[in-house]
């Protein structure tokens, strides 16, 4: 994650956005001019009513077309927004489908630089704010430049001296405010900023808040939590206060040119340059030059604010999906499962972690296919990342990772990744039912099967206890399972997809003994068919495993059978009569 500011973003990044709805805001544009038609002709009408009524003539009929222009452009004006709310909505939706898919497709690294709070805010907020720029912003400075352009044109013709009055009033004022509209864009980017931080410190928050209870940290993480929206307080005042003139000399200019206008054009139809019909249209003009003039400058300052936000928005999509630097695509034979059980070798391989020191250092060996691998250490010696140099989470920095043969960097992801069941560490489980979380690795599995995973793992009672059955709820994060249960709910999602290749983290880490033994009765039964590389914790999950690796520091320092290895290796000896026996 670069810490640099990217470079801000013009409107010309806005349009692949609107491309999908150019059809509707055609329409919008049409409306928009035949709107501002309907209402520059009603001066023109407003002066033939006062001259007719001066001459004693007869106006029902105008009086009747001015009525209709009136209604006319009313009603124009309300289509006219309706669909521009159409418009923004559908924006809004297509950009945070867009902004979500490439999110769950970031490489792994990004999660690890950036935080999640941030991450959430620019999909909810962030998103949120380019409505203005569509229904505020965009076509508001497009529609208003039309009317302006007409009041313009037909001020001049009804009086140039005062036309050049008003424009000296406005200009100054207007020119004034815009001096401080061109700031919005950089405060509204930094108001969002500290708002992706608020929104980091709150969710920080809410997913640890059984320790911050336990740990009776609520006022600290309140006041980090109030910290932070102070932040994001300061930061919208300073958009506010940008705003908040832009409003004012808006009004002042328009109020302002009026009386210019009405003490000047008084005396001239008292002088007989011009008539009162003359005045009053003239005066109306004003309002539709001044008015849209205003209604420019705060559409400005809406679009800067979007804009800003469009900023952080792209500065995401813009990050190379997982898998894009990939090599070119592999070929039909590399990329189809081959006959047989795969095997995983280790060739050479280092690895370091993006802005961190190198933790794999010439790491050689191999799985043979069909057999169990276990991998012990001290923490911190490099078995996780190992597995995640499998399922290509990172890549290697060096050597070489193979699956049956093949570089897994030649295989495409998803190939790659169908063939692997991998169970983390932490378990994570997903919010909402049993059959959803089971459901996420096979969509079109059946409840027979569902049922049968949960036995193999002893979370058959799950599905049983309550009249929920398979759509019980197990709560945000698993919150209403135990350690082992979301362990082997992690198992039995593996174990449901049927990979012939399963990568298991410390799987009985979180077991009691019964559980511990049950679970290894699945392993051992779905054992014969797969080949298994496991990052051991228990005694009992190594003593089983057909061979043993030793890593330290990130080294491979001895490969062996359990008996092997007790008799010719120190650091697994110690590793067993200590770390591995109590667990």
């Amino acid at each position: 994650m670069s810490t640099s500011d990217p470079r801000p973003v013009g409107l010309a990044a806005l349009l692949p956005y609107l491309r999908e709805h150019r059809g509707t805001l055609a329409v919008v544009g049409v409306l928009s001019l035949a709107g501002a038609g309907a209402s520059l002709a009603q001066p023109l009408l407003t002066r033939s009513v006062l001259d007719r009524v001066s001459a004693a003539g007869e106006v029902s009929a105008l009086v009747a077309v001015l009525v209709v222009l009136v209604v006319l452009g009313a009603a124009i004006g309300g289509l006219r927004d309706y669909l521009l709310q159409r418009t923004a909505e559908g924006l809004v939706l297509g950009t945070r489908r867009r902004l979500a898919g490439h999110l769950l497709r970031l490489p792994i690294a990004e999660y690890d630089a950036r935080r999640t709070g941030d991450l959430l805010s620019r999909v909810g907020s962030d998103t949120t704010l380019l409505r203005a720029v569509v229904t505020s912003g965009l076509f508001e400075t497009v529609t208003g430049a039309v009317m302006v352009l007409g009041a313009g044109t037909a001020m001049v013709l009804l009086d140039p001296l005062l036309f050049g009055v008003t424009l000296l009033g406005v200009g100054l004022g207007l020119g004034f405010a815009a001096t401080f509209a061109r700031r919005v864009r950089a405060l509204a980017r930094a108001a969002q900023e500290r708002i992706g931080e608020m929104t980091s410190a709150v969710e920080r928050a809410i997913s640890a808040a059984r320790t911050i209870r336990a740990s009776r940290a609520e006022t600290r993480e309140a006041d980090a939590v109030t910290g932070s929206a102070r932040e994001a307080y300061a930061a919208g005042l300073r958009v506010a206060r940008v705003q908040a003139v832009v409003g004012p000399v808006g009004s002042v200019t328009v109020q302002g040119a009026f009386l210019l206008v009405l003490g000047i054009g008084g005396a001239r139809v008292a002088a007989g340059a011009i008539t009162v019909g003359d005045l009053v249209a003239f005066v109306m003009y004003l309002f539709f030059l001044a008015l849209p003039l205003a209604q420019v400058l705060r559409a400005y300052t809406q679009l800067q604010t979007g804009l800003g936000a469009l900023q952080r928005i792209e500065e995401i999509l813009t990050v190379p999906a997982e898998g894009a630097t990939d090599r070119p695509a592999a070929t039909s034979a590399t990329a189809a499962p081959r006959r047989g059980v795969p095997m995983i070798e280790f060739d050479r391989v280092g690895f370091g972690y993006p802005g961190g020191s190198a933790v794999l250092h010439e790491v050689s060996f191999a799985v043979p296919a069909g057999t169990r691998t276990a991998l012990v250490g001290p923490s911190g010696a490099g078995k996780s990342t190992l597995l995640a140099l499998v399922e290509r989470f990172y890549e290697v920095t060096a050597g070489t990772v193979r699956l049956d043969g093949t570089d897994v960097r030649d295989l495409p992801r998803d190939a790659l990744r169908s063939r692997l069941g991998y169970v983390e560490q932490e378990a994570p489980v997903l919010a909402g039912t049993l059959r959803e979380n089971l459901l996420i690795t096979t969509p079109d599995a059946t409840d027979e099967r569902l049922h049968g995973v949960l036995d193999q793992v002893n979370l058959g009672h799950l599905a049983h206890r309550t009249p929920q059955g398979l759509d019980v709820q197990v709560g945000e994060g698993g919150v209403l399972l135990s350690g082992g249960e979301r362990q082997r709910l992690a198992i039995a999602r593996a174990l449901l997809a049927g990979p012939p290749v399963l990568l298991l983290d410390e799987p009985t880490s979180n077991l009691d003994a019964r559980n511990e033994a049950a679970l290894r009765r699945a392993i051992d039964a779905v054992a014969v068919r797969r080949t298994l590389l496991i990052v051991a914790h228990r005694l009992a999950t190594v003593v089983d495993a057909d061979q043993i690796v030793v890593l330290d520091g990130g080294r491979v320092v001895a490969v062996g059978t359990h008996a092997e290895l007790t008799e010719t290796d120190p650091l697994y000896r110690e590793l067993a009569t200590h770390q591995l026996l109590v667990g």
